[in-house]
């Protein structure tokens, strides 16, 4: 037998595709996202509404999107940092907050489409799943899809307390109990009073505890923030009860009140017009005869 060697011919390149910018830079998960986008031809134009929850280092965004041809538009949003307007002023992106900033955004959306009244949601947390029910007359609830992104979907990800948040508060999101933070894949259950935990931060009031006993300088570093807003971890039991009661009561967002801009520094030179080059110019002829003048009369 001969030795064959495979090699990528000028054809192969030239059947090449390059796939899109963002699965290049792997921001965008295209076989999720035409899922996610896709309508049914029935549906008649009627827009396609999904939930994308998003984390950065120190901001949580959720926003309900959907998709037309020239790009996604965006009905409403909110945000991690937002919270500090409702009580919440420190932990502002962990497994509470997620929740909360879910529950935010499904608030502010009802009320944007005037189904706040109509659906309220769950407004007791007690960590059994809850999917809302259409009501007998008037408008269906909203419903929206979640969209992770490329996030891990594991049991007990933040993406999950988010979408909690946001069914609590009254959207309709195809869901299962499945990936909760307190489900047991054994049993195939989901233990309500762990859930529950998570929600209220009661995770953080353990975490906090035990490093204050045992690492008191770590727990100075590590909790300064807490410390500096006067929050212990036995404050949080009342903390997150009280931010959910705020949200429910006024969920608008509130716009800041923009300063007027500082007077513009100029580094380069204005560049001079001919008039007053020319008077510049007659300035400078002048002092040189004076200065000729001067000479003269000094000898």
């Amino acid at each position: 037998m001969g030795y064959f060697k495979e090699v990528k011919g000028t054809a192969y390149f030239k059947r090449f595709q390059v796939k899109f910018r963002r699965r290049r830079a792997g921001k965008t998960d295209y076989r999720a996202r035409t899922r996610l986008v896709a309508q049914d031809k029935n549906k008649y134009n009627s827009p396609k509404y999904r939930l994308a929850v998003r984390f950065t280092n120190k901001d949580i965004c959720c926003q309900i999107i959907y998709a037309t041809i020239s790009g996604d538009k965006v009905v409403s949003a909110a945000y991690a940092h937002e919270l500090e307007n409702f009580g919440l002023k420190v932990g502002l992106t962990n497994y509470a907050a997620a929740y909360c900033v879910g529950l935010l955004l499904a608030r502010r959306t009802l009320k944007k489409f005037e189904l706040d009244e109509d659906y309220e949601g769950q407004t007791e947390v007690d960590g059994e799943d809850f999917n809302v029910e259409p009501n007998d007359e008037g408008a269906r609830p909203f419903r929206a899809y979640l969209d992770v992104g490329i996030k891990t979907t594991s049991t007990g990800s933040k993406v999950f307390a988010a979408m909690k948040g946001a069914c609590d508060g009254g959207l309709d999101i195809p869901h299962n109990e499945k990936r909760y933070a307190g489900y047991d894949t054994a049993s195939k259950e989901l233990d309500s009073e762990t859930f529950q935990r998570y929600i209220m931060g009661g995770h953080v009031q353990d975490y906090m505890e035990n490093m204050r006993d045992e690492e008191p300088e770590k727990y100075a570093e590590h909790f300064a923030k807490y410390i500096e807003e006067g929050v212990g971890p036995d404050d949080l039991e009342d903390l997150y009860p009280s931010v959910h009661e705020a949200i429910r009561e006024d969920p608008e967002h509130t716009k800041k009140e923009r300063e007027q801009p500082a007077e513009k520094k100029r580094w380069k030179l204005v560049k001079m017009t001919y008039e007053e080059k020319k008077a510049n110019l007659k300035a400078k002829l002048m002092a040189l005869k004076a200065s000729a003048e001067e000479d003269e009369d000094d000898e």
